[in-house]
């Protein structure tokens, strides 16, 4: 039995943009979701649609014209304690030498959430029980989720992570079967030309 993932970032919205460590709450803005709706139709049908908790990778599912599934906890973005809602410019300036533990080390959790490594792990715990559905799940996802799973797909180290950029309304698919992945990464999600 193969099973196959597509995680798609959500467009682009103001959290994005500031580089905010978002609450969950913060919607797309007007271009995020036209850029959204205009690549609406373009994904593969899937079996499974089930997106992170977040209002933005919900408005995307929409925007993208799917009717979403579960919103598993599992696929609910980094956990950042004390900094949800705060910016990272915000963050370096009053805590740099926390940002600075954070960044490098991925065991820390200065902020009072969860660390890259148990993300990671949380990840890969989730993945490995889609490896037992069979067809393809669409999963609307934060950036940082496909991060982790980049991470656990490649046997990467944690330390990895910080080095995988996830760019706005992209897909990244991952096929698995007996516990093997594979990784196909950063398509973006575009309209064909009219030509």
């Amino acid at each position: 039995m193969t099973s196959r993932v597509t995680l798609i970032s959500p467009a682009m919205g103001p959290s994005l943009r500031q580089a905010r460590f978002d609450d969950g709450t913060t919607s797309l803005d007007d271009d995020g979701t036209a850029q959204a709706r205009a690549a609406s139709g373009v994904l593969r049908p899937a079996v499974r649609v089930v997106t992170s908790p977040s209002v933005r990778c919900q408005q995307t599912t929409a925007a993208l014209g799917l009717a979403a599934g579960e919103s598993p906890t599992e696929l609910a973005g980094l956990q950042v304690g004390r900094w949800q809602g705060l910016t990272l410019a915000e963050v370096s300036r009053s805590e740099p030498e926390a940002v600075a533990l954070w960044l490098g080390d991925p065991d820390s959790a200065p902020h009072g959430g969860e660390s890259v490594r148990k993300l990671c792990s949380r990840i890969g715990q989730w993945l490995d029980t889609t490896s037992h559905m069979d067809g393809h799940t669409l999963a609307v996802v934060e950036p940082d989720i496909v991060r982790a799973m980049v991470v656990y797909v490649l046997g990467a180290p944690a330390e990895a992570f910080w080095r995988v950029d996830v760019a706005p309304l992209t897909a990244t698919e991952i096929t698995g079967q007996a516990g093997r992945w594979n990784l196909r990464m950063g398509h973006a999600l575009q309209v064909a030309s009219s030509r």
